[in-house]
């Protein structure tokens, strides 16, 4: 929601201050949305981080982020719904992550165009630590 390019410049900055050395960016992606109905489509963007965070510390600083760019979460809402900013830990490095704030790979990783698209364009032969299939490899089976 909002003024889409200047919120992912503001995150992508943010990130950049906060989480660590950015290494590569994607393209921008203008998707429609996954999982409900919305009258806004979304500004998708990969970032690949270094970063020295542990996950659960990168997660919290991405959710820090998320707030300070106006997200405004509703538990007691069920699904999904439009939002400012919606920042995801897709990969950690190949590492198979499951704690109570982190699951990488994302657990929808393999259903989502929207993701597949952009770490085609930037990481295409990453290999998937459980599925054990390129980027490029999942989208075609999608």
């Amino acid at each position: 929601m909002g003024d889409k390019k200047a919120l992912l410049e503001q995150a992508c900055t943010l990130i950049k201050n906060r989480c660590g050395l950015l290494v590569e960016r994607s393209s921008a992606y203008t998707t429609e949305p996954w999982g409900f109905e919305a009258e806004e489509w979304f500004l998708n963007e990969l970032l690949v981080v270094e970063t020295e965070l542990e996950p659960d510390d990168l997660m919290d600083a991405l959710m820090g982020i998320e707030a300070e760019l106006g997200r405004v979460r509703h538990p007691e809402q069920k699904g999904y719904c439009s939002r400012t900013v919606d920042l995801d830990i897709l990969y950690y490095s190949d590492r198979i992550i499951n704690t109570a704030k982190v699951t990488a790979p994302h657990p929808l990783l393999h259903l989502r165009k929207f993701a597949l698209e952009p770490l085609c364009e930037i990481i295409p032969d990453f290999l998937h630590p459980v599925f054990n299939l390129s980027q490029t490899q999942l989208l075609e089976k999608l």
